[in-house]
Formats: C-alpha cells, sequence, structure tokens
C-alpha cells in the first residue's frame, strides 16, 4: 500500500497486485545484465560470492501451495523454528571491506522436494557460466572463492563443483570428526580408506598444525588461525550421496580453527571451524580465507534491507510465481540503488554522522534516491486511464472456496476431506 501511495507509483494499488499476479518476467534476462556489470572483488582480483538462504515466511497461508518448513534462529539458545514458507537461496558478490553492500546475482525458490545441495550447486554452475560468457571470469584468473555458512553440505558442493573454477569455503559444527589421508596399505587386508580421526572436539587429536597465524584486531584481540591439510569427511551412501554411484568419494580440504581473545558485550568467545576445499592452504591464505569468511555476514545486511526497507515480504500474495515476480523487483531495486551510490546526496538526520560519498550505507542512498530519479528517463509507458469494474454484488459471499495445501509436501485430500491417491515417483 505505501509503494502505490508515492509520487513515483502512476498505478493504483490494485494494478500492483495484479502485476504480480498475472504479469510475466523473463527471469534469464535479469540474471545476464546483473551479471555483465562491474562486481566488486577482493585485493587480488579474486570474485567473493556469498551463498545463504533467507525464507519469506507465509505461516497463515493454507491456500498457499508450495510452502515448506523454513528453519528461523529465535532470540534466545535454542529457541530455533520450523515456520512455513517460501525458502529462496541468494548469492551476491561481497566487497572487500568493511560494507552493508553485496552485488546480488540470483536468486532461486526452493520447492519443499528440492534437494538443497543439488539446488545450490546448479545455481552456482550457472552464475559462472555467465561470468564467463560476459567475460567477468576468464582463463587466468584466481578461482572464485565460494562461501557458505553451516549447514551446507560443503564435501558435496565441492564435488558437484570440481570442473568449475571454484574453491568452497564454509563454517563446520565444533563437532565433526574428519580423517587423515590414508596410510599405505598393507600386504594383506583390504587397503584402508581412512587414516587417523581429527576430532574437533578433542584436542588430544590434533597433530601439529600445517600454519598458524596471529593477526591483531581492535574489538577482538589476537586472532589466531591454525589449519591443517588434507582432511576429509567420512561419505556413506546415505542422504545427498545415497544415489551416488560406486564407492563415495574422497575429498580432501583444509580444515581451520579461529579463536579469539574477547567478544563484544563480555561474551565467551567459542571456536570457528572452517573447511576449505583447497587441501594445501599455506600461511600467506590462511589469514586471507578467515577475514574473507567474516565478510560473508555482509549478505545478512542485505537480507534485513529487502524485508525492512524495501518490502520484500511486505506483499500478502497467494501465488508463488508472484512471489518470485516482487523478488526479481526488489533484486532490480536494490542494484539501482548500489549504481546510484555515487550520485546519491547524504540526506542525513539530525542525529545522524556525515558519510563521505562512497561510504553512504543503502538506506541512506534510497533516501536520496528520489532525487537522482528526477533525472533519469521512464521506460514504462503511461498508464491508461480506465473503469473499476463491477466487483461482487453486495451482501454475496464467496462460493469458490480456494484450495488449501499442506506444507512441506504434495496435497494428499481435497477441500472436501475426500481422499486422493498419492503420487509416488
Amino acid at each position: 500500500m505505501e509503494l502505490s501511495l508515492t509520487g513515483e507509483h502512476r498505478r493504483g494499488h490494485g494494478a500492483l497486485y495484479d502485476g504480480l499476479g498475472c504479469g510475466q518476467i523473463d527471469f534469464d534476462r535479469p540474471r545476464r545484465s546483473l551479471s555483465t556489470l562491474t562486481l566488486p572483488r577482493d585485493h587480488d582480483g579474486r570474485i567473493v560470492l556469498a551463498v545463504d538462504i533467507s525464507a519469506w515466511l507465509r505461516p497463515d497461508a493454507p491456500t498457499s501451495p508450495q510452502r515448506a518448513f523454513c528453519h528461523v534462529y529465535g532470540r534466545g539458545k535454542n529457541a530455533a523454528q520450523l515456520i512455513p514458507g517460501w525458502p529462496y537461496s541468494f548469492i551476491a558478490a561481497l566487497e572487500p571491506g568493511r560494507s552493508s553492500w553485496t552485488a546480488v546475482l540470483d536468486a532461486v525458490r526452493l520447492h519443499p522436494d528440492d534437494n538443497e545441495t543439488a539446488v545450490t550447486a546448479i545455481q552456482i554452475g550457472d552464475v559462472v557460466t555467465r561470468f564467463q560468457e560476459s567475460g567477468q571470469w576468464k582463463e587466468g584468473d584466481p578461482e572464485i572463492l565460494l562461501i557458505f555458512d553451516s549447514g551446507y553440505e560443503l564435501a558435496r558442493l565441492a564435488f558437484l563443483l570440481a570442473d568449475l573454477p571454484v574453491v568452497v569455503l564454509g563454517r563446520m559444527r565444533s563437532d565433526r570428526v574428519l580423517c587423515f589421508p590414508a596410510p599405505p596399505p598393507g600386504r594383506t587386508g583390504r587397503p584402508p580408506r581412512h587414516g587417523a580421526e581429527f576430532r574437533f572436539a578433542e584436542q588430544q587429536s590434533w597433530p601439529t598444525p600445517a600454519a598458524t597465524t596471529n593477526t591483531g584486531t581492535d574489538r577482538y584481540g589476537t586472532a589466531t588461525a591454525q589449519a591443517w591439510n588434507r582432511l576429509h569427511p567420512r561419505i556413506t551412501h546415505s542422504g545427498s550421496w545415497a544415489e551416488h554411484p560406486g564407492p563415495t568419494p574422497i575429498v580432501e580440504g583444509t580444515v581451520i580453527r579461529l579463536t579469539v581473545d574477547r567478544l563484544p558485550g563480555d561474551r565467551n568467545p567459542t571456536p570457528v571451524w572452517l573447511w576449505c576445499s583447497d587441501p594445501d592452504v599455506g600461511a600467506g591464505d590462511l589469514d586471507r580465507l578467515w577475514q574473507l569468511y567474516l565478510r560473508r555476514f555482509d549478505l545478512e545486511h542485505t537480507f534485513r534491507l529487502f524485508k525492512q526497507t524495501l518490502g520484500w515480504t511486505a506483499p500478502k500474495i497467494r501465488s508463488p510465481e508472484a512471489a518470485d515476480r516482487w523478488t526479481w523487483l526488489v533484486i532490480v531495486a536494490h542494484t539501482q540503488l548500489r549504481l546510484a551510490r555515487p550520485l546519491a546526496e547524504d540526506l542525513r538526520r539530525p542525529w545522524e554522522k556525515p558519510a563521505p560519498p562512497r561510504r553512504l550505507t543503502p538506506a541512506r542512498v534510497r533516501r536520496g534516491f528520489p532525487r537522482i530519479r528526477q533525472a533519469m528517463p521512464c521506460p514504462a509507458s503511461a498508464p491508461k486511464p480506465t473503469r473499476p469494474g463491477p466487483g461482487r454484488p453486495t451482501g454475496s459471499k464467496n462460493s469458490r472456496l480456494a484450495q488449501r495445501y499442506d506444507v512441506g509436501k504434495r496435497r494428499t485430500t481435497d477441500n472436501d476431506g475426500s481422499k486422493r491417491r498419492r503420487r509416488t515417483g
């Protein structure tokens, strides 16, 4: 409603929902356009991509199909919940320094029966292919760094993306157990596939690290990073590996343990465990890897901007296809703000500190965007005057009930409760 009342929106509130419900967007066109824009890069010219899932929660929408249970963190410890909604997988390019800006490149809605790892691998492959076609990545450039939070199957992703110029970096739980390479086979018996175990929670199982660095920080004291090379998880024919043909592979990588002296608010710091698909990380790359991982949280700022400022999850729409169209409109709007950073004025509040043009936050660029828009051409045609339809007769009720859908699985009953044959396969 607020968007339809702005002066720039020349159509009514109903036209906005009609456009989302009945309009069409060729999603491949904005995907290709985003891949041709100037991307932020690390100091050595490397492209750093963050991958994460954000949910459009729809707990009170039983008539909306294709909802899944979305993991939502609570405010307290062990207060996480599973709430029905539409989960979206986002890929964004990260900037090298402290910033709340990201360059969102792609968004894919996850269906209830989708394999999250397989969909993410396909999504990453499409983004990298567009980089190669547009010239963003060329032969001889540094490999693209992919950063994930905990919850992703890092070894599976590294295996599926082995033919692409990418390096996988992500966080692991603190109770994981990995293995070193297998020792040479003996004269008799079956050759071993795994070597000694490396238990994150048992320091006795840690050998001397291959590399150790100490970095001084302003807020956290000394940050100590340790790396152990050529560690791999035990992979069995279960989960995303259930249909893997033949023996499961050995996916080696480097385990990184990061510790700090203190945390803001007198909190007790706990180690952060990372796994990198590069099996031979040295001291020269160790510091840069964990620092780039911390930049992953810039994507959380983008999610908060999408939801709280740009109104990504504000429309009350029923169709997931309409949600896809609105999601891409929000991505395009965010891209416009990113491109307008050098042109925006700092329209700050009286209590806000001045900021140089290159350091304006997305919210402050949005505040000054209406002045920029006045000098920009409008690609949309002028609205045509029309007369509203008659609508439903006064006093009549809706006799056609909307279809109800289960959450996280295919619908098995109709509205009247009659049984439907289960779909198999």
